[in-house]
């Protein structure tokens, strides 16, 4: 298994591998590969007879999956949304585990060339996937104020969403808003106070990214996917960054730890009663101090892990 280039620190590596209940000659999803990190400790855990998928919406991500070569892995360029479809291409009906490592990596936060970050001045693009759909310069361009208002409250929680999506559409009026120095500059003139530490621009980026990659709702397609394509015993593991995707996950799962309701009144056997689908494993769980202070990143990172049952 050959190494993969780039500094991108995996967050809750061992954690995540260890919640997997990895068995050797099981099969796994690597729904969101990054640059590998999770990956190359699930392959580092399987036996000869072990397989893993992996996927990403990146293709910058899907080259540097491509450089591991072992006959148990196969890279796909894919959003985990079609979780199903792209099982069903690789003729895999089911998987013992499957991990989602939600938000941006750091690779793509750390090249200026693709607009994630205010820290370059870049094309605003924002896009995992540059090969489709719209950027956000592109979306910003023709969006309502109402629109953009709704964008940064609901994704971003910007308290000044009204105030920022005033201030985009009269720079409109002067010009294209093309770049990411030129969006972080009319948000921090729009934004009136922020918390210490943090750039007035944060949460307008966080807001357009995730609504520019659809992210809540390929989050809200493939955990309900998950169920039918998890075998009895076999594990869910999620990582996500932000309270917006932690509430969705936390929702699915304990709804599906949840026997499906029945009539009051209907006579049944304890035996007949319909049983829950998935079993929570643990609490949730968060990074620890020392990777916190090691990786930043992880500060924020929330992981629940449920499993399938024989229901």
């Amino acid at each position: 298994m050959s190494a993969l280039p780039g500094g991108h620190r995996t967050v809750m590596l061992t954690q995540a591998v260890a919640a997997l209940n990895i068995r050797a000659d099981g099969t796994y999803v690597d729904a969101t590969f990054g640059r590998g990190g999770h990956s190359q400790a699930i392959l580092a855990g399987l036996g000869p007879a072990g397989s893993l998928i992996a996927l990403d919406r990146d293709p910058e991500a899907v080259a540097a999956a491509r450089q591991i070569v072992d006959p148990r892995f196969t890279a796909l360029h894919a959003e985990f949304g079609s979780l199903s479809e792209v099982l069903d291409a690789q003729g895999v009906k089911q998987a013992d585990g499957i991990l989602l490592d939600l938000g941006v990596s750091s690779p793509q936060l750390d090249d200026a060339g693709r607009g994630f970050s205010f820290r370059f001045d870049a094309p605003l693009d924002m896009r995992m996937d540059p090969t489709r759909g719209t950027s956000a310069a592109a979306w910003l361009e023709q969006a309502s104020a109402a629109d953009i208002t709704t964008v940064l409250r609901d994704y971003g929680e910007e308290r000044f969403a009204k105030q920022i999506a005033a201030a985009i559409v009269d720079a409109r009026t002067r010009g294209t808003v093309a770049t990411t120095r030129q969006l972080a500059k009319i948000v921090g003139e729009a934004v009136r106070t922020r918390e210490p530490g943090q750039d007035p621009a944060t949460r307008s980026f966080q807001a357009l990214r995730i609504f520019v990659n659809e992210e809540l709702a390929q989050l809200s397609l493939v955990l309900p996917q998950t169920i039918s394509r998890l075998a009895e015993g076999g594990r869910l593991v999620v990582i996500a960054f932000h309270s917006l995707e932690d509430r969705i996950v936390k929702r699915f799962m304990r709804e599906a730890s949840m026997p499906p309701s029945i009539p009051a009144r209907l006579p049944l056997r304890e035996a007949e009663r319909p049983r829950p689908k998935l079993k929570l494993v643990g609490r949730a769980q968060k990074a620890s101090d020392s990777e916190v202070a090691a990786n930043p990143r992880a500060r924020s990172a929330v992981m629940r892990v449920a499993e399938r049952t024989a229901a």
